[in-house]
Formats: structure tokens, C-alpha cells, sequence
């Protein structure tokens, strides 16, 4: 175990992600063959504003000046993936030289600026030939994907020592065979989406056995699903029990958890639980498939960006965890919650007794070059700082844990939301390709020359404890923020006078108490805007605002835009579809949650 506020472990991989279709663009260059990618962005109304990668980041003919980059920000280790249908244009048969040349010149780089490569072999861009052969459905994927994983290994092991098998199977099977947000866009059934999730796990197997067999150098090999997180409300045993029960749950009608994914792979078979949950949607396979999907491996990849804060309810089940107005939000809409980045590794670790590497952990966020000509994303550093902090804490509690890799070394291609959101560190002008570091880029840099020690100016273990008319002002804030209430009827709750309300407030927390609870009853009134069928006289009173006229003042000063505006941009989602404010499974590419906590919820868990 790590002593508290010391820097990170010796050794530790302090990285950057990115993924092939995201940022390569040449889509077609040097005998590359078409991705599902490229076919679904060929349609109309598939991706924002009809965006797609065919050129992306151009990092294809910039790989160069991008490494440098990296190695400027003092970057130890760069997570990329390799594009399939650029090493083996119809899938399967004759391997493209000129695919393989990119990625080994692309080694050859990292490694001159003294940056580990680590490889993943499958981030979504399949050959589309193979989707015309049926895809992941096709009993042959498994022998397909060990060949494409053999000639890569063949070319790169030599250098290569860190792999990843396969990028969150539940999202691309999901996203991209269930709903049809991504691609390749079709809306099988749970059925048909198991049975293809069964063939995943196959290749998984059958490509760490061939990178155990054939790589060059003792391969370190791990691979990164995309579970749920989920937090405990509150630090009570029963809430953490809540947590750790959550975590492991199968829900109906959904791939969304880690149980059926991570036992097959660890423990050599499905659970019990799932079994029964998905009952004759799940496949019938012989018990030698798992011979197959059960080959050791060396790490656990984590893509965490949120999670789900759950309590136990007096029957004993995770429930829903109410969550409290004015939460954080990414562009994304996605809650902030930094200490998923503690309960995720540790729920992990303690069940699968795998060493842990986050894989993908990053903010979406509207960033601009700034009239200085700078790009100040406080926001991410904010992020960033909360997080890491978490991670940390884990560390110390025992978690082994190798590495983080920040989502995403630059801003891309974002799948189905186009170029509308920015995950990177470093800014990227479509336009002309021009890069421009961050400033969470600099405060990262400096992270990793401390090893993470740069983190303990941001402890506050020192701090004297809030005062208990602060933590009570901040508890009536919550609980009464729909009413209409104001400072001096705070006061008189409290027994104390106003003035001296507001100075204690301040001096505490450094904000204007009136300024707090404005922000507060607007963040309450942006979740109801968004909400199905509200209207702004609904998000007026129940926000705590008697005037409308007033509440559409503040508004507009506090969010940059009028009532009306913001409900237009931000339409409420199908009913269908749960907001990210239930208690579900939740992923990190999509927006919207596919299992209510109100029907499915965590009712199922038994």
C-alpha cells in the first residue's frame, strides 16, 4: 500500500487515448479498405450535422509532429488503436503492407521520444466486407479476428510489449446493433445481440492466445469493457453494499454491466444471475467455448467517466440515490462524479483480483481559443483534479493500479455526435489541422514530471471544518430549493442574523451566498426544461422563482441564453429513454441510458 500524499508508484504509465477512425482520417489512402465507420457516416442524418472521419485529424499524415507533441507534454505512454481494415482491407486474406508500414513507423516515433506504445487491437472501425459476411454473428469472426491479431503481432511485438484486445464490446454492440445509433446501425434483438457477444468474447480469447504464442517480447495484455460504475451515496455500509451488489448485476433487456462480459474472461463462465435474467435470449454454447475466452490476463482496462450513486433500500436492493441540483454537468450531459474513479478500480479489483489501468477517463467540454490566444479549459482541470484525487485515494487503499490514460490526447471525431464535442488536451482546428495545446495540457504535463505528487496543493486535509451554520445553510438549500425562500428566511431557520449569514458564507467558501442559490434554483430549472412535456412556467415555480419575469432575467444571465432557447437546444429525451439522473447503467458514448431504474431498475438485482 502507498503512503498518503506521495507521489504515484514508480513506474506508473501516465498516458494519453485515442482510437484509429477518430483521428486517422485517410480513409481510403495506400489500399485501406472501407469500415463499417465509413459506410454509416455515408448516410444522411447518421452523425451531426452529416459529419463523419473520413479526414478527422489527419493524424494519418500527421502522426509525426502529434508524437512530438505528446513527447512535449512529457507523456510516457500512448494508447492507440489499429484499424483493422488498414492492416486487411476485405478482413480476412491478404494483408496490406502499406497498413502495417503506418503503424510501425508509428512505433518507431513513440519510442525515439521515449513513449510506450500501447496497442489495442479493436476500437469499432470492422471491415465492412465482414459486416457483409454477417459480422459478428458470423461463426468465423473468431478465426478472422486471431489472423488480423497475428499479422499485427508479427510486425510489432518486437516493440510492442502492452496490448488491449477490444474496446467496450457493450457499446458497439449496443450502440451499434441494438439501438442503431452507431454503427453499423442495426436493431437486432437481445437474442441475435448475445449471440454476436458471444463471438466477441471468442476473438478476445483466441487473440491473447495468439499474442501469448507469437509475440516477440513477454506481452503484457489486458482489455477495457465498459461497465457500470457505480458509487455509494453515502459512506454507510450498507450504501457501499449497495454499490458493490449494483456492480455485479445483470439487468433485463440490456448488455449494459460487467458481470456477463468480465466472469466468462476471469472466471471461465457466464453467471448464474445472467443466465437466468436473459433466460432463452442468452446463447447455448459448449463449455469448451470457455476454454477459449478464459486465457490469463494482466490488467483490467477502466473507461470511466461517470457513475451511478445508488443506497440500500429496507429491502435490501440498490436504489436509486436521489441526485442534488446543480450537479455538474459535461457537454455531454453527463454527471461529474470523481468518485467513480475510486469505487469503479476498487469494486473491480476487489471481485476480478486484477491489477487495474484506466483506460479512458476525460471531460467533454465547449473549449475555444480565447482572444489571448489560449485555450483555457479550467473546467477540465477542475475534472481533472477531482478524479485523480479519487484515484489516488484508491491507490492508497490497497488498488493496485498501473496506469491513466487521459480521453483523448486530442479532440476528434466523436462517433455519432460528429465534432461537436471536445475531449482533448490538445485543441485541434478542423479547418486548417493546426494544433494548440491546452491549458489542461501544461497542468498535465506538470502531473507527470511530479509523478502525481502535484496533486497534494489540492488537499485540503488541513482545512479547519465547515462551520455547522454553513453545512446547515447548504442542507435547507437542498431540501427546500423549490420553494421561495431567501437568505433572511435562512437566518431566522438558523436563529442568527442575516449579515452575519453572508459573511460566514463567504468566508468559507469564498462565494456570495445569494449568488449560490440563484445558481442552484437554475440548474434545477435546466433539468426541468429538459424534462418530457415541462414548460418554463413549470420550471419558474418549481425552481423557486415567483416572478416570471425575474426567473427569465436570471436565467439568461446565468446561462447565456433565454428559457425558451434552452429548451428549444436542449428537447427533452423519448420517454423511452432515461436521463442520465436515474440510477442505471450508464455509457460513456451515449448520452442516454438503455434500462429505467424505474422498470428494470435495480429491482432486478437479487
Amino acid at each position: 500500500m502507498n503512503t498518503p500524499n506521495k507521489a504515484f508508484p514508480e513506474n506508473f504509465a501516465w498516458g494519453v487515448s485515442t482510437s484509429s477512425y477518430q483521428i486517422e482520417g485517410s480513409w481510403d489512402a495506400d489500399g485501406k479498405g472501407p469500415s463499417i465507420w465509413d459506410k454509416f457516416t455515408d448516410q444522411s442524418g447518421k452523425a451531426w450535422r452529416n459529419q463523419h472521419g473520413r479526414i478527422a485529424c489527419d493524424h494519418y499524415n500527421r502522426y509525426r509532429d502529434d508524437v512530438a507533441l505528446m513527447s512535449q507534454m512529457g507523456i510516457n505512454a500512448y494508447r492507440f488503436s489499429v484499424s483493422w481494415p488498414r492492416i486487411i482491407p476485405e478482413g480476412e486474406g491478404t494483408v496490406n503492407q502499406a497498413g502495417l508500414d503506418f503503424y510501425d513507423s508509428l512505433v518507431d516515433t513513440l519510442l525515439e521520444h521515449q513513449i510506450e506504445p500501447w496497442v489495442t487491437l479493436f476500437h469499432w472501425d470492422f471491415p465492412y466486407a465482414l459486416f457483409l459476411r454477417g459480422g459478428w454473428l458470423n461463426p468465423n469472426i473468431p478465426t478472422w479476428f486471431a489472423k488480423y491479431t497475428s499479422a499485427v503481432v508479427d510486425r510489432l511485438s518486437d516493440r510492442v510489449q502492452h496490448w488491449i484486445t477490444i474496446n467496450e464490446p457493450q457499446c458497439f454492440l449496443e450502440l451499434g446493433h441494438h439501438t442503431g445509433e452507431h454503427a453499423p446501425g442495426l436493431r437486432l434483438d437481445l437474442r441475435e445481440i448475445l449471440l454476436a457477444g458471444h463471438n466477441v468474447l471468442l476473438s478476445h480469447g483466441r487473440a491473447v492466445s495468439v499474442i501469448r504464442e507469437k509475440s516477440k517480447r513477454k506481452p503484457n495484455i489486458g482489455w477495457a469493457p465498459a461497465g457500470p460504475v457505480f458509487c455509494p451515496a453515502t459512506n454507510k455500509l450498507d450504501d457501499i453494499k449497495a454499490a458493490e451488489k449494483a456492480a455485479k448485476s445483470i439487468f433485463p433487456d440490456t448488455i449494459w454491466n460487467n458481470s456477463w462480459w468480465v466472469d466468462p474472461v476471469v472466471f471461465g463462465s457466464y453467471p448464474e444471475d445472467g443466465l437466468r435474467i436473459y433466460g432463452k435470449a442468452a446463447p447455448k454454447v459448449p463449455d469448451s467455448d470457455f476454454d477459449i475466452i478464459k486465457q490469463p490476463i494482466d490488467f483490467f482496462g477502466c473507461n470511466i467517466f461517470q457513475g451511478v450513486p445508488v443506497t440500500m433500500s429496507s429491502e435490501g436492493t440498490p436504489v436509486a440515490a436521489e441526485q442534488a441540483p446543480g450537479q455538474p454537468l459535461s457537454l455531454y450531459e453527463w454527471h461529474q462524479a470523481p468518485e467513480s474513479l475510486y469505487w469503479g478500480p476498487r469494486i473491480i479489483h476487489e471481485h476480478y483480483k486484477l491489477p487495474i489501468v484506466i483506460t479512458e477517463n476525460g471531460l467533454s467540454s465547449g473549449d475555444q481559443v480565447n482572444r489571448d490566444g489560449s485555450v483555457h479549459d479550467n473546467n477540465r482541470i477542475d475534472f481533472l483534479i477531482g478524479y485523480l484525487i479519487s484515484l489516488k485515494k484508491a491507490l492508497d487503499d490497497g488498488v493496485d493500479i498501473r496506469g491513466y490514460f487521459h480521453w483523448s490526447f486530442m479532440d476528434n471525431f466523436e462517433w455519432q455526435e460528429g465534432y461537436k464535442h471536445r475531449f482533448g488536451l490538445v485543441y485541434v482546428d478542423y479547418q486548417n489541422q493546426n494544433r494548440k495545446l491546452k491549458d489542461s495540457a501544461f497542468w498535465y504535463k506538470e502531473l507527470i514530471a511530479s509523478n502525481g505528487s502535484s496533486l497534494n496543493k489540492y488537499q485540503n486535509n488541513t482545512e479547519a471544518p465547515m462551520p455547522y451554520v454553513i453545512k446547515e445553510t447548504l442542507r435547507y438549500i437542498e431540501e427546500n430549493v423549490g420553494e421561495n425562500f431567501n437568505i433572511k428566511t435562512i437566518a431566522a431557520h438558523l436563529n442568527c442574523h442575516p449579515d452575519f449569514l453572508s459573511r460566514t458564507f463567504k468566508q468559507h467558501t469564498e462565494g456570495n451566498l445569494s449568488e449560490y442559490i440563484r445558481r442552484i434554483r437554475i440548474d434545477l430549472a435546466m433539468e426541468i426544461l429538459r424534462r418530457p412535456g415541462s414548460y418554463i412556467s413549470d420550471a419558474t415555480g418549481q425552481s423557486g422563482f415567483s416572478d416570471p419575469v425575474h426567473f427569465a432575467k436570471v436565467f439568461r444571465k446565468l446561462v447565456g441564453m433565454t428559457p425558451g432557447q434552452y429548451k428549444k437546444q436542449y428537447q427533452a429525451l423519448p420517454e423511452n429513454q432515461i436521463e442520465l439522473q436515474s440510477i442505471s447503467p450508464l455509457h460513456p458514448r451515449s448520452r442516454t441510458t438503455q434500462a429505467s431504474l424505474e422498470d428494470s431498475n435495480l429491482r432486478s438485482v437479487r
